[in-house]
């Protein structure tokens, strides 16, 4: 088993804390696990990057290279265009349909969607509206985490486990909002595949 990753999207928006769990349900699964640093602007509305690589045998290098990426999972529209060169050509985008524009020459909305549209392999979704519907926007890195699990290759009660031991300290009311984020986003990816 090997899965890699890249995360992306804009500071703020959740980035570490899906790496986290991520790191947790890999623990979990008994696998090895290399993070690159959060490249770019990790304040609130600078662009972000990750790379997150997990395998049941030892890893040498924390970086993807071009071409070799089975997942690439943003939280921005245009962030994940940004990434593509990355990609396999079989490999899978799980992407927030909502931008969040935070620089002034941002593309028109409708070129990022059709740059989208050619991808074979992907999942777009409002991960905001979802978030809402669960309980709380504040949960919108969590639905797109829930998205993004069918294509990780860790089991969905792995995933779990990570929300319930990196939100635990927060509260129960928390870990439920999460939870219930988190099958929100799994349910919907599921149903567009």
């Amino acid at each position: 088993m090997k899965t890699d990753i890249i995360l992306s999207g804009v500071g703020g928006q959740g980035i570490l804390s899906i790496a986290a769990v991520i790191g947790e349900a890999a623990l979990k699964e008994g696998l090895y696990m290399k993070q690159a640093e959060v490249h770019g602007m990790s304040q609130r509305g600078g662009d972000v990057q990750s790379n997150l690589r997990l395998s049941d045998e030892p890893i040498a290098s924390d970086l993807i290279p071009k071409g070799h990426a089975d997942l690439i999972i943003s939280l921005e529209p245009m962030e994940s265009l940004r990434y593509l060169p990355y990609l396999k050509k079989e490999g899978w985008l799980v992407t927030n349909s909502r931008p969040f524009v935070n620089i002034p020459n941002y593309p028109e909305i409708e070129k990022v969607n059709a740059e989208l549209d050619k991808l074979p392999h992907k999942v777009v979704l409002d991960v905001e509206e979802i978030a809402k519907e669960a309980g709380s926007v504040r949960a919108a890195n969590i639905v797109m985490l829930g998205a993004a699990t069918p294509f990780i290759g860790i089991e969905y009660d792995k995933i779990e486990a990570g929300i319930r031991q990196i939100f635990g300290r927060k509260g129960e009311d928390i870990v439920n909002m999460n939870l219930k984020a988190l099958k929100a986003g799994y349910d919907l990816a599921q149903s567009l595949r």
